[in-house]
């Protein structure tokens, strides 16, 4: 079907609320307070404080590279859902440069993370084999690879849906789409990769061939999740109070549910074949996550990263009201930090489960930075495509 052009929208009729310029003073001074408070973690707690700046960065760059997996997704099957979020998505993807800066505090903890970087680790014949890919240089280098390609799409894509608001090019909505497909390839290759640097490596000992596809649908979720509570926002105000729709939340929960559904594919597909293999090379992974109260922790994830929210998604009128849609996203939000916490902490503390409050002074803090700099980019643009052929459509969705 062939779209008709779409009529000239007052571009200045989108623009962003005025009220999100106190969300992104207030985001920056709870960043930079919790950086003064991480500080004083790290000279509490070094340790703690490497381990819980990990955590809060993961999860900070799964919300930002997730949103660029959902825009990309978007460009490829097109649809309503991803037309009315774009330029939010596109806005959450431009602040990876930020998270590679961000990255920087690790650097001076890299020693105490991974076991791999340590001196004397040569000794150990299992690293020794893995040295050709484990070692500092070509980390670091890897680093910068992943966040070159993903800040790349996420930029050239953008610039790209912005010509598009001038209307002077009608084929860029069938060449953004001929580029996401090896754009989403792309990016799928680069977590893969970046799942066992920053992650699986911290037991160099252990792998397992679906990780990085964990940690691709946890980053899906993440940015669907983040999405449907920055939508609640949006839809209070105008101009999006006018735009958003309970079949665009609809659809967005749809997406939620199927992420949801995913993400416990992943995980119960990795326990299961690594349980009934039985090799020690793979089980101590488990075995740390399940002893000593660590199951307890494992439970609690089983329970509400995916029993509840999946009974939840499954009622449409849930999906269609939008507060109680993102009281869910929140629920998904706040699990994906404990889950990153059940993958990080137990395997430097076999003992039993001990929560540091660095783990929730470095999210916030990361958190707080990573919001300005959204807000900051998200008020470049209209909200909306003005130019995409599919806009009116979009905004008829119900």
């Amino acid at each position: 079907m062939n779209a008709e052009p779409v009529p000239p929208i007052d571009s200045a009729a989108l623009a962003v609320p005025a009220a999100i310029d106190r969300v992104q003073r207030n985001a920056l001074f709870v960043g930079l307070a919790g950086a003064v408070v991480c500080v004083l973690g790290l000279f509490l707690s070094r340790p703690y404080f490497f381990r819980a700046w990990l955590v809060g960065w993961v999860f900070w760059v799964g919300v930002a590279a997730g949103s660029l997996a959902i825009f990309l997704l978007h460009h490829l099957t097109r649809g309503a859902w991803g037309l009315v979020a774009r330029r939010v998505l596109e806005a959450s993807a431009r602040t990876l440069p930020l998270m590679l800066v961000l990255f920087i505090p690790l650097i001076f903890g890299v020693h105490e993370l991974y076991p791999w970087s340590r001196p004397g680790a040569m000794a150990d014949e299992i690293l020794q084999r893995k040295a050709g890919y484990l070692n500092l240089p070509f980390f670091f280098v890897r680093l910068v690879v992943y966040f070159l390609i993903w800040g790349g799409l996420a930029f050239l894509l953008s610039r790209m849906s912005w010509r598009q608001d001038r209307a002077d090019d009608p084929g860029l909505t069938r060449r953004m789409q001929l580029i996401a497909g090896p754009a989403l390839a792309a990016y799928c290759l680069a977590v893969t990769f970046a799942a066992v640097d920053w992650l699986m490596s911290l037991e160099p000992h252990w792998f397992s061939t679906i990780y990085g596809v964990w940690l691709m649908g946890s980053q899906g979720l993440s940015a669907l999740a983040f999405l449907i509570l920055f939508a609640l926002w949006l839809s209070r105000r105008e101009p999006m109070d006018r735009v958003l729709r309970p079949g665009h939340f609809h659809d967005w929960g749809k997406l939620l549910l199927a992420f949801t559904m995913l993400w416990a594919y992943f995980s119960f597909s990795q326990f299961l074949i690594i349980w009934s293999g039985n090799l020690p090379e793979e089980i101590v992974w488990y075995l740390h996550r399940t002893r000593h109260g660590w199951g307890a922790v494992g439970l609690f994830i089983v329970i509400f990263h995916f029993a509840l929210p999946f009974v939840l998604l499954l009622s449409r009128d849930l999906k269609r009201q939008a507060r109680r849609l993102a009281g869910v996203a929140a629920l998904m939000l706040f699990m994906r930090l404990v889950d990153l916490f059940w993958n990080v902490e137990p395997g430097f503390e076999h003992q039993s489960p001990a929560f540091y409050w660095l783990y929730l002074a470095a999210p916030v803090a990361i958190g707080g930075l990573w919001v300005a700099a959204f807000v900051r980019e998200l008020k470049r643009k209209p909200l909306l495509p003005v130019g995409d052929p599919y806009l009116p459509e979009a905004l008829a969705h119900e």
